[in-house]
């Protein structure tokens, strides 16, 4: 051998828990987020120091103290209460419209894709039809046209949120119904509506359940900006798009229209953390990579 010593470098494993951590921590994160949001809004009369209503004109616009967390707004309300009540009725919204416009977007996308033939292009044709309006902007017009209100303002998100599980459930459909196992099952004897939503669509939900999980923050985000826009919650409702329009003018008083807007960011991120912890987590390939 030579004189000249040679360097062996032994490779580092990274440890199983740091491995997860790197892998599943930002999901982990946003899952604790969105579980704080959850509780708090279970146990809002409970974890709000005050009367999310209750109008104080002699302390209007005070700054964050010991008294009140995080300031109060023009009329003297306590905005940490306002914020833990308006996520009562943003996660309340984003829930069931995502779920009710995730599950009638699927089982007609679905539906669609099995039937073939004059259904499916039908079907298609009517949700391409919802697909060339831009999706704000048709609940705008849709949410103007029924007037103010919470209900009205979900009526008029589902109208413009099944288009996507629709396309998203016809292509996966179009994958499975060709593969052998569906054939076997036609071969047994089954009906189509026991294929489609015994058989098919159980083998196709992973990207569906990633869909939802998505699209649950933007639904928050809309409907926070449908209020914004004065076209969701009925005041004095506390909500937290109508709480940053209140303080959209109020510079100095920074804290009305901040933390309501760091409240949505944060359940945005949290959904979106999860989101996308479950698409590597439902990938084969990033799983074991």
């Amino acid at each position: 051998m030579s004189g000249i010593a040679q360097r062996i470098v032994v490779p580092v494993v990274a440890s199983p828990s740091r491995r997860w951590l790197r892998r599943y921590g930002l999901a982990a994160a946003g899952a604790a987020i969105i579980v704080a949001w959850l509780l708090l809004a279970i146990f809002a009369p409970w974890a709000a120091p005050y009367d999310p209503n209750f109008v104080d004109v002699a302390g209007r616009l005070k700054p964050p103290s010991s008294v009140h967390w995080l300031g109060t707004d023009a009329l003297g309300r306590d905005v940490a209460s306002r914020i833990i009540y308006g996520a009562r009725i943003s996660l309340l919204v984003g829930f069931t419209v995502v779920l009710i416009g995730g599950l009638f977007g699927t089982l007609l996308g679905g539906a669609a894709a099995y039937m073939r033939g004059w259904a499916e292009e039908a079907l298609m044709r009517l949700t391409d039809l919802v697909f060339c309006f831009p999706p704000i902007i048709l609940a705008m017009a849709i949410a103007a046209a029924l007037g103010i209100g919470t209900g009205n303002t979900m009526i008029a998100m589902l109208v413009v949120w099944w288009p996507k599980f629709s396309r998203l459930a016809r292509s996966l459909v179009i994958t499975q119904r060709s593969l052998e196992y569906v054939e076997a099952a036609q071969t047994i004897g089954f009906g189509p509506a026991h294929i489609l939503l015994r058989q098919i669509l159980p083998n196709a939900v992973g990207p569906l359940i990633v869909l939802v999980t998505l699209d649950l923050g933007n639904a928050i985000l809309v409907f926070a900006g449908l209020s914004f826009l004065g076209l969701g919650v009925v005041p004095p409702t506390a909500e937290w798009g109508a709480m940053v329009a209140e303080g959209r003018e109020l510079v100095q008083q920074w804290w009305v229209a901040t933390f309501p807007g760091i409240a949505i960011l944060s359940v945005v991120m949290g959904f979106n953390f999860v989101g996308d912890g479950l698409r590597d987590w439902l990938d084969p390939h990033a799983r074991n990579r």
